[in-house]
């Protein structure tokens, strides 16, 4: 009987099934490394906003307190965005005919809010709550990154579940007592690690139910 396959088949279909394996293996890490790059977290980028609000000029040199903006965030879900009537307590008098502040002068006089664009978002799949955080002793540049050094407002993290259930599992390293929260460049005093552990216990913090499903999807 004559010979179908040639001496050689046998190792060239091991070489087609070791290269789609390892072809594969290929993809689901470049698809993994791409999922977590920037690229798609927006970590980094600035989003155009109708204003060039700098939160280096107002945190960082002016000294405002991030309450003044975001008013919210120790009694609400979301943090809050500055009505123009705020940003105009202060642009009243100062800087009153300035180019860039076209867009909230014109804002005041049609009454229309400013349609800032978000930069830090879940999905509205994920129920996520800014005061309970704040008063967990969880601080805002824990999430936001120091941005009184940023010109234009970027994504610090890249807010991924995989990043949130890395912090609920154990979130010792990310507390500070909660009148700091605030703070810009906090530096934790040399007992901050006993410090951190007796915050577990008086602000009743668990987190062995932290990860449970229904503490961010309800």
């Amino acid at each position: 009987m004559p010979q179908i396959f040639s001496s050689n088949a046998n190792g060239i279909a091991r070489f087609v099934l070791w290269g789609a394996l390892f072809a594969g293996m290929l993809i689901a890490l470049g698809g993994t490394a791409l999922l977590r790059s920037n690229f798609l977290t927006g970590v980094g980028e600035a989003v155009a906003q109708p204003v060039p609000f700098s939160h280096k000029h107002h945190v960082g040199q002016l000294g405002i307190d991030c309450r003044y903006c975001h008013d919210g965030v120790e009694t609400s879900s979301a943090a809050g965005l500055p009505a123009t009537e705020v940003c105009m307590t202060c642009h009243s008098q100062l800087f009153t005919d300035a180019a860039m502040l076209a867009p909230v002068r014109a804002s005041l006089a049609s009454g229309k809010p400013l349609e800032w664009r978000r930069v830090n978002s879940v999905p509205d799949f994920v129920f996520f709550n800014h005061s309970i955080h704040v008063a967990k002793g969880v601080a805002c540049e824990t999430c936001h990154g120091e941005v009184d050094d940023v010109p234009l407002t970027t994504r610090a993290e890249p807010l991924s579940m995989e990043w949130c259930l890395g912090c609920h599992r154990d979130p010792e390293p990310n507390l500070r007592p909660p009148q700091d929260v605030f703070l810009m460049h906090w530096k934790p005093p040399e007992d901050i690690g006993q410090i951190r552990k007796s915050l577990i216990s008086v602000l009743d913090i668990h987190p062995e139910t932290m990860t449970d499903c229904y503490v961010c999807h309800r």
